[in-house]
């Protein structure tokens, strides 16, 4: 019988490499991103992938893959893969859902920590030498007590957001095609964006959710009001952001997601209201740990004949 090919498109930690090792023979890509082109030619011969949310798994790349049985995701989103067409091909697609479901929770609270109290402001601004000493009015932040946090999106995420809100004193709104337990308010999204103090993205990137913040979004929100964005990037509008904090109609925004990922729309670089982060939300040695094991479980359970752990049931 052949030997099982796993092509891995980046490295990951040598346990779960050797756990690969287990179904087959694993070629892993060291060498940053892999181009698509030269994906595309190592699926051709492979029965599993192993990818990352920045590898393209188009229709192309899945018609010329013959032998392919299984894409595993590191990741809890997909929109990487063209899900419909790896199904019609017999391909089963899977994510890593609930392991970083806490570790972004936390990552989402130091995003609103860190813009509502101004801290990477702060800090450079003493990296820069401008600090002239404590003053009563300087630097001046918004408390989280008896405000709104107002969560788009109420999946595993956002629910850890919200089950933290009541430690920062905040009542929780949210805007979902579905109805949650809880002590959450349901809300339309134009009264969720007008009425929050904090507005936290939590929606997967879909043709409906593509710049779903956009500039008319962005004015109905108060002028006191941050939004974060812990999702996709390209669910806001980012030219439509930097006019909005530019023109003072939001107080700030906290992004660890980008619509041109590593790329930054340039406007908002030199403001000072807007926390700029490397898509770190999931990045804890453990969560990365347990997201690289989750795919290597769901491509061992796949080549070995049984139903794979976590799949895209798009």
């Amino acid at each position: 019988m052949a030997t099982n090919r796993i092509i891995v498109t980046r490295p990951l930690p040598a346990a779960t490499i050797a756990k690969l090792q287990q179904a087959g023979t694993v070629d892993v890509y060291t060498d940053g991103q892999m181009p698509h082109d030269l994906l595309r030619a190592r699926a051709a011969d492979a029965d599993a992938l192993v990818t990352v949310l920045t590898d393209e798994i188009d229709q192309a790349l899945l018609d010329a893959a013959a032998r392919l049985k299984v894409v595993a995701n590191v990741a809890v989103g997909y929109n990487n893969i063209d899900v419909r067409r790896a199904r019609a091909r017999g391909i089963v697609v899977t994510n890593t859902p609930d392991v970083l479901t806490e570790s972004v929770a936390d990552f989402t609270w130091a995003m609103i920590l860190a813009i509502t109290r101004r801290l990477a402001e702060g800090d450079r601004l003493i990296r820069r030498g401008g600090w002239q000493g404590w003053a009563l009015d300087f630097m001046l932040g918004a408390e989280l007590k008896g405000k709104q946090l107002g969560l788009v999106g109420f999946g595993r995420i956002a629910r850890a957001v919200a089950a933290r809100a009541p430690a920062f004193g905040m009542r929780v709104a949210y805007a979902d095609v579905r109805e949650a337990e809880g002590p959450y308010e349901r809300m339309p999204l134009d009264r969720l964006l007008s009425t929050s103090d904090v507005v936290s993205l939590h929606v997967p990137l879909t043709p409906e959710t593509r710049h779903l913040i956009d500039r008319t979004a962005l004015a109905r929100m108060k002028r006191s009001a941050y939004l974060v964005n812990t999702a996709r990037g390209p669910v806001v509008d980012e030219g439509a952001l930097a006019w909005a904090l530019r023109e003072r109609l939001i107080a700030g925004a906290a992004l660890d997601v980008f619509e041109h990922e590593p790329a930054v729309h340039p406007d908002l670089l030199p403001l000072e209201n807007v926390l700029l982060v490397p898509h770190l939300g999931s990045a804890t040695t453990e969560t990365r740990t347990a997201m690289a094991n989750l795919a290597a479980d769901n491509v061992i359970a796949v080549l070995s004949g049984r139903a794979p752990l976590t799949p895209v049931l798009e």
